[in-house]
C-alpha cells in the first residue's frame, strides 16, 4: 500500500511508514501492513535484519484519531468499551505481538518525531538509532488516556519503573540527547548521517553469524522470564548447536589465521 513501503536490498527489509503529511500517524490498514510486513520479513531467508522507520520529518505521530475515529469497531453486538478493547487486541497489538515472535534483528531508524504510539513502536524494535532532530513523548497523558499498546511494558524495561512513570504522568517532550542518556535509544547522529549509520549497523548485523545472532536475540529476551538455572539450561542447548555451525567453523578459522571471518549472512 502507498502508506506503508517494504523493500528488501542487501539482506535488511525497511518497512517505512509513509504518511509524511500526517507525520506518519498509523492508520487500521497500515498497522496490518505494517504487521503482514514483520511476517513477511520474518519468513524470508533473503532476510538477516528489519529497518523501521517513517517518511519526511516525522518517525511516527501515533494513531491517525481523525482515521480511527471513522471505522466501525468489527465486534458491534459487543459493549462498547469491550469492542474498543477488542479493536486494539485485535489490530494495535499485532505488531508488538509479531515482534515478540521474531528472532530477526529489528533496527528503529527514529528520523524525527515519535509521540504517543509512534514512541511506543520504536521502543519495541530491538535498537535504536536516532537523529540529533528526533524528539520523544509517551504524550497519552495529554488526552487522558494510559499508553495503549505496549509502551508501560517496553519503557520501564529500558529506563527503570521511576522514570517511565515521570515521563508517563507528565507526557514531557525529550530531547534525542536526553533520550540517550536515559537509554531509550542507542545512538545519536546528525540527521544527514542517520541513514548511513542505521544501515552500517544494519548490513554488519546481517553480514554476521545468522544462527548466533538469532540465538542471541531469544536468549537476551526469554533470560527476563526465567531464573538463572533454566536459563543456563538453555544457553547449553543454543551453545551445542551454533557450535556445529559452518558460521562457528569460519570464525574459528579466521582467528587462527588472524583475518577477518567470512561467515555466510545466513
Amino acid at each position: 500500500m502507498d502508506e506503508l513501503r517494504y523493500e528488501v536490498a542487501d539482506r535488511v527489509a525497511t518497512i517505512t511508514l509513509n504518511r509524511p503529511e500526517k507525520l506518519n500517524a498509523f492508520t487500521p490498514p497500515m498497522i496490518g501492513a505494517w504487521a503482514d510486513a514483520l511476517a513477511e520479513a520474518q519468513r524470508d531467508p533473503g532476510v538477516n535484519v528489519v529497518v523501521v522507520t517513517g517518511s519526511g520529518r516525522a518517525f511516527c505521530a501515533g494513531g491517525d484519531v481523525d482515521r480511527m475515529g471513522e471505522a466501525k469497531p468489527a465486534a458491534l453486538a459487543l459493549p462498547a468499551a469491550l469492542a474498543l478493547k477488542d479493536e486494539l487486541w485485535s489490530h494495535v497489538h499485532r505488531i508488538p505481538k509479531t515482534l515478540e515472535a521474531m528472532d530477526k534483528p529489528v533496527v528503529a531508524m527514529v528520523n524525527g518525531l515519535a509521540v504517543g504510539a509512534g514512541m511506543g513502536m520504536c521502543l519495541m524494535c530491538d535498537v535504536r538509532v536516532a537523529s540529533e532532530q528526533a524528539r520523544f513523548s509517551t504524550g497519552y497523558v495529554g488526552v487522558g488516556l494510559v499508553p495503549g499498546d505496549g509502551d508501560t511494558y517496553f519503557l520501564p524495561r529500558l529506563v527503570g519503573p521511576a522514570k517511565a512513570l515521570e515521563l508517563f504522568w507528565t507526557g514531557e517532550l525529550i530531547e534525542a540527547a536526553e533520550a540517550l542518556r536515559l537509554g531509550i535509544v542507542n545512538r545519536v547522529v546528525p540527521a544527514a548521517e542517520l541513514h548511513r549509520a542505521t544501515y552500517e549497523l544494519a548490513r554488519r548485523i546481517a553480514q554476521g553469524p545468522q544462527v548466533a545472532i538469532r540465538m542471541i536475540k531469544r536468549l537476551v529476551y526469554q533470560s527476563a522470564r526465567l531464573d538463572l538455572r533454566t536459563h543456563l539450561d538453555l544457553v547449553s542447548s543454543h551453545m551445542s548447536i551454533v557450535r556445529q555451525t559452518a558460521d562457528h567453523a569460519e570464525g574459528v578459522a579466521a582467528f587462527r589465521e588472524k583475518r577477518p571471518p567470512n561467515f555466510q549472512g545466513r
